[in-house]
């Protein structure tokens, strides 16, 4: 089965503590992947920033909302046991325990009136928080996929201006991302060196390293249409004439299947990277974007207290 939403965990959560027992964090996490036959794959599963698990996370939250609600209390750093209001709401047999749920116990409306109070933005109270949709989702997740939405808008946006530049700007874009990646020593080295062979389909050499050790040869199209295995085909022919076994072929389409799928048989080693990728690159390294906002995500250190 697929991995549940952090509202489908709380009553899981609550029953497997009903033994009054204290728990560790992680001790519930290997109960509940149990319960929910979670396969390897999706335990290992990770949120897009690749920080954190996503099932961890949604025990994270499911777990921080019953303790909002007084069903659950602290012990000492990462443990837990059930509190005797959460021993009562089990003994009416609710068929599941979400946040609609919480919100009709005073502890939990305190905590969530509290929380309204310190936001500079009113909201009625029909309104509370998230809609049903949103709160299938931990706070991190909802951050993290606007941030892969703002991400992905941008990159279309910076794929749509590189593709109608002309191709001595396009040839100084690639120069300039290769330098920003650690390839090509500078972009004095490098504007040396790329564009000079024009030779069999090769557009540029580039040093694959500061000192030069070893040099790359990199083709670089400006298209519109799809790149496919001809095209390697020919890059590989004149890498081998060039003697050459390192190669990155840029374009700002995309590559057929049959293209992807193709190695050379010889040593030749070459890398694709399609207009989707390009613009990744450019937003991972800096190149033609600049940052517009900064937001960090802080917990507490529960080391600075001394808690074991």
């Amino acid at each position: 089965m697929s991995i549940p939403d952090f509202q489908s965990i709380m009553l899981p959560l609550l029953k497997f503590c009903c033994d009054e027992q204290e728990h560790s964090t992680k001790d519930t996490i290997e109960n509940l992947s149990k319960q929910f036959n979670l396969t390897e794959d999706e335990l290992s599963q990770l949120l897009p920033s690749g920080t954190q698990y996503v099932f961890y996370n949604r025990v994270f939250w499911a777990k921080a909302h019953l303790k909002m609600a007084g069903l659950i209390e602290n012990t000492k750093r990462a443990h837990f046991k059930i509190a005797q209001s959460g021993l009562d709401l089990l003994k009416t047999n609710p068929p599941l325990v979400n946040l609609k749920t919480l919100k009709s116990i005073p502890e939990y409306i305190e905590h969530t009136k509290t929380y309204k109070k310190d936001r500079t933005e009113k909201v009625d109270n029909e309104s509370e928080i998230e809609s049903e949709n949103d709160n299938e989702l931990t706070p991190e997740e909802s951050l993290e996929y606007s941030y892969q939405k703002i991400r992905k808008s941008l990159a279309q946006d910076l794929l749509s201006k590189v593709k109608i530049l002309p191709p001595s700007f396009f040839e100084k874009l690639v120069i300039d991302l290769l330098v920003k990646m650690g390839y090509g020593g500078s972009i004095k080295d490098a504007g040396k060196a790329i564009g000079r062979s024009g030779d069999e389909g090769i557009d540029g050499i580039i040093k694959e390293d500061k000192l030069g050790l070893d040099v790359i040869y990199v083709q670089a199209k400006r298209w519109e249409g799809v790149v496919g295995r001809p095209e390697l085909q020919k890059f590989v022919g004149a890498l081998a004439g060039q003697g050459a076994k390192k190669g990155i072929f840029i374009t700002t389409s995309y590559f057929s299947k049959d293209a992807l799928d193709y190695t050379p048989k010889n040593e030749t080693k070459i890398v694709l990277v399609d207009g989707e990728q390009l613009a990744q690159y450019m937003i991972d390294f800096d190149l033609a974007v600049s940052t517009l906002s900064t937001y960090q995500i802080k917990k507490i250190d529960l080391d600075y207290f001394g808690e074991e």
